[in-house]
């Protein structure tokens, strides 16, 4: 057993906080109650003999072990940038219980097969991994995955995540078996037709550089098409990744129509402008890239209103070798599991845009419920998964548990640090 004491517990699924402690039996949390209730107490109500670990929490803030829906753990194929069990460790030290894989691995995960792999691998990790299936056999784009099978083999959801599907009655397809399924499918907004070069926003930093770079009019005409097709299809449609305030704005109105629409914030978009760019060269090369400010401040706007409903990191692990090429070459993406939290803090909470319980609620119970992961919250009976951070703690982002380090954060000091993760009501990660 685990007896949390001393900290200060937020829970966004019941919009409780305060002052408890919580107990912990197997994988589940037995008990959460006022805080300074005798131990002893409890135990003669659970079990009296049971061995106590008592984890002293003053201090810390106790929330659900948060939860990342858009992850590249590169498992199969590229595993000199990722694997599973490194993805699994950088995700503990960042306070994530929870993540859920994109597909865009070598082979895909278009079958059951290669999705019963990383499943089955992901089994083998302190955490809870899922992993998406693609929407389109090796995300061409041409023949849509057998969905039904792969749901069936425990797909969380469909995406075809870096490559965008441009064919609207594949996509309309698509959406209406998802929903039948009850799975979300989604999307990377970008259409190749309009980019010169991908990473880089076609404005100040492609002028520094030289290059055509990647206009915003890429990202807005497939948000508003695909927007449009989910409204009538009521099916469950994310909106992976939003850089533009035109796209925030189609999401919030579309929201309007539909309950259906969900967008995602990383936390590179809501934290850096194009301006990084030009300083960091290719460790702030992404897709879709940054923007201008005008554009973080309406993604923070889309964070405070709800027109944006989570943040999910995008951790992109690539090589240095990669990332040490020329800027039209160089790989886009960067890491962001280890990063995420703290980030938050700084550009959300601390600049007063996000309360503490929003920007959990964010990262945690939003996200669990768009792919109906049992994770998120805080609850007796519930599952034991949480992270107990010092939000006031600060710390140097030098060394990550991740392969890669390909961040434009590297060398910075951070607020909040993470100091337990707790999953399946096991100690995974202790500072």
């Amino acid at each position: 057993m685990l007896y949390i004491t001393n900290g200060y517990m937020i829970d966004p699924g019941s919009g409780i906080e305060g002052c408890y402690d919580i107990l912990i039996q197997g994988d589940k949390i037995a008990a959460i109650v006022e805080q300074g209730t005798p131990i002893q107490a409890l135990l003669a109500q659970k079990d009296a003999g049971a061995e106590v670990r008592q984890l002293d929490a003053a201090g810390l803030i106790i929330a659900p072990g948060l939860v990342d829906v858009h992850v590249h753990f590169r498992d199969p194929g590229f595993t000199y940038k990722e694997d599973i069990y490194s993805g699994a460790k950088a995700a503990a030290g960042g306070g994530f219980t929870s993540v859920v894989l994109m597909a865009n691995t070598k082979p895909p995960v278009d079958t059951p097969e290669t999705l019963s792999y990383v499943l089955a691998k992901g089994k083998e990790t302190g955490i809870h991994i899922y992993s998406c299936a693609n929407v389109t056999m090796g995300m061409k784009g041409q023949e849509l995955t057998d969905m039904e099978a792969l749901s069936a083999a425990g797909a969380a959801g469909f995406t075809d995540d870096g490559i965008p599907l441009m064919d609207e009655g594949k996509l309309r397809e698509a959406l209406r078996r998802a929903a039948k399924l009850g799975k979300p499918v989604s999307l990377h907004e970008e259409n190749p037709a309009l980019i010169t070069n991908n990473g880089v926003n076609a404005g100040k930093a492609a002028a520094y550089y030289g290059i055509g770079g990647s206009p915003r009019e890429a990202e807005i005409s497939m948000v508003e098409r695909d927007l449009k097709l989910a409204v009538t299809e009521e099916a469950d449609l994310s909106i992976q990744h939003i850089s533009t305030k035109e796209a925030v704005e189609l999401v919030r109105q579309a929201k309007k129509r539909s309950s259906h629409i969900y967008a995602e914030a990383a936390p590179h978009h809501f934290t850096l402008t194009e301006d990084a760019v030009i300083a960091h060269g290719t460790l702030a090369k992404m897709n879709p890239p940054l923007r201008e400010e005008a554009d973080r401040l309406a993604v923070i706007e889309g964070l405070r209103d709800g027109a944006i409903d989570m943040i999910a990191t995008d951790h992109a692990p690539h090589s240095a070798e990669e990332k040490a090429r020329p800027i039209t070459e160089a790989p886009s993406g960067i890491i962001g599991l280890e990063t995420s939290l703290s980030l938050g803090i700084r550009e959300l909470v601390d600049q007063g845009y996000l309360t503490m319980m929003q920007l959990i609620e964010k990262m945690s119970y939003a996200p669990a419920r768009l792919y109906r992961l049992d994770a998120g919250y805080l609850a007796e009976g519930g599952p034991a998964d949480l992270v107990l951070f010092d939000r006031n703690a600060r710390w140097k982002a030098e060394r990550f548990a991740s392969k890669a380090c390909n961040s434009p954060f590297t060398g910075e000091t951070l607020p909040g640090v993470v100091v337990y993760t707790i999953c399946g009501g096991k100690v995974i990660y202790e500072r």
